[in-house]
């Protein structure tokens, strides 16, 4: 008996934290990004896999928390919300720093959200930040990233 309650303890646990590896196990830069007077210290994806797992199985996110993601070059831009379980705000960002949209993100939605013109970055943020801080499409964000 103790020996089956054990395994189903490791099972039970590998079940639970297999998914956090996946999130977390995956290092992330910080960048500052600026806009209006408002400066945030955000996650920084910069590789194919740092994107790829962006915000997946977070359960929350703190109020001015965020993950930026650089593209290798401009492009036509595309996110959906694979294991994503929080609610979630895109701005699509040329490479002036110019803000093209911003656009709604619904968990687990498979979706693919996509900027409207070339962009080099996106910034994600809790639904609601941009338009609570008077972010709007046009203006400027100007970032420092890490070497």
């Amino acid at each position: 008996m103790q020996k089956t309650l054990g395994g189903f303890i490791v099972l039970i646990l590998a079940m639970v934290l297999i998914p956090l590896q996946n999130s977390y196990g995956i290092e992330f830069e910080r960048a500052k990004v600026q806009v209006n007077d408002i400066v945030l210290d955000v996650e920084y994806a910069l590789t194919f896999e740092q994107r790829a797992t962006g915000l997946m199985y977070r359960q929350s996110l703190c109020t001015n928390c965020g993950m930026l993601f650089k593209y290798s070059r401009p492009r036509i831009a595309g996110m959906w919300m694979k294991n994503t379980n929080i609610p979630l705000d895109v701005a699509f960002i040329d490479e002036h720093g110019k803000i093209i949209d911003i656009k709604a993100m619904q968990p687990h939605d498979l979706t693919s959200i996509s900027s409207s013109k070339e962009v080099l970055y996106a910034l994600e943020m809790n639904q609601g930040w941009f338009k609570s801080n008077g972010v709007e499409v046009g203006q400027i964000m100007r970032f420092s990233l890490p070497q």
